[in-house]
């Protein structure tokens, strides 16, 4: 493999080093959907019975033999990229790999994952880090009153002030409602994503609900936003985060407002059309553009359409007329 950047060499410095180290390490890497196939098939080996890899230290090529010593590698990413294609662990590494999806083993621990979005946010926004670093656990007490609706008899142990206090709530109220959203983005995402695309019935979803998105967001909450500029300020990072989706963009977007609730009716309409289009395209997929066969059943699915129209603009002058003679 060879360095493009100084980045990326300073990242093949480190990685090397973890081998060149070889005992009681273990090797973290984040975002792989990002990294180039031929990379990630270079740990094929080392995943196996051989426990060998190939490496360069201080200029000079290595094998090296991690067979009995504790060195392990750990991988995460995500189903898709951020063009919003298809990620796909290589096949060897996966069958050598022990592969984990978190949104299924979260278990009993989902409170928990719940207050990891706010604690990693907090630092992002002025008024949280405050609370942060004058007693962090103070942070608690007042999440539990935010999501109970009962702030009395709420007890702080940092030396905060009344004014302080009312602008720690204020946000938080706020902040638990981007929770709420970047976990239900994020259900919908893992969901789809683990979803054969022969059983679809709506484009797949690309959007990510993470911790990324999750600190963008609080970062620009403040204590006197309103409700209508909170869902703008959602709204308003959504649709950048579909434009990287390209031809994607629209459906996620409206499957976003959809989620969330915010759709207007002609959006609604837009929607359902593009559910209906992607099902029929999904049905003739397996024909072919060219196949014979693939022609005649789009031209009966096109005939079909154009009876359920004539049905309905019947049924619509049916009501009109019993309305008139009313």
């Amino acid at each position: 493999m060879t360095a493009n950047n100084s980045a990326t060499r300073e990242e093949l410095k480190k990685l090397n080093l973890a081998f060149e180290m070889g005992n009681n390490v273990m090797l973290y890497l984040d975002d792989i959907q990002h990294c180039n196939l031929e990379f990630l098939q270079k740990f094929i080996s080392l995943a196996d019975g051989t426990r060998k890899i190939e490496g360069i230290y201080n200029g000079k090529p290595k094998t090296y033999d991690l067979r009995s010593k504790k060195f392990c590698v750990i991988m995460a990413g995500n189903p898709y990229t951020e063009s919003g294609d298809k990620f796909q662990i290589p096949d060897m590494l996966a069958n050598r790999a022990d592969i984990y999806n978190l949104g299924d083993i979260i278990g009993d621990t989902a409170d928990l994952f719940k207050l990891s979005l706010i604690e990693n946010a907090l630092t992002s926004n002025p008024i949280l880090h405050q609370l942060s670093s004058k007693y962090f656990d103070d942070l608690y007490p007042l999440i539990e009153s935010v999501e109970s609706g009962n702030p009395d008899g709420l007890e702080l142990k940092g030396n905060h002030t009344k004014q302080e206090v009312q602008d720690y709530l204020a946000v938080l109220e706020k902040v638990v409602i981007i929770r709420n959203t970047v976990m239900a983005v994020n259900a919908t995402y893992i969901k789809s994503a683990a979803m054969e695309d022969s059983y679809r019935v709506e484009p797949s979803f690309k959007l990510q609900g993470s911790y990324r998105d999750m600190s963008k967001l609080v970062a620009k909450v403040v204590p006197i936003m309103n409700d209508t500029e909170l869902q703008t300020l959602l709204l308003s990072h959504y649709e950048n985060e579909s434009q990287t989706l390209t031809t994607a963009a629209e459906a996620n977007l409206l499957k976003y407002k959809e989620l969330t609730a915010n759709i207007t009716t002609n959006e609604l309409e837009r929607w359902n059309t593009i559910k209906e289009t992607f099902v029929k395209n999904n049905k003739l997929k397996g024909f072919g553009n060219k196949n014979e066969m693939a022609q005649v059943l789009a031209q009966m699915m096109q005939f079909s359409d154009h009876l359920a129209g004539i049905q309905e603009v019947l049924k619509r002058g049916l009501r009109s007329n019993g309305k008139d003679e009313l």
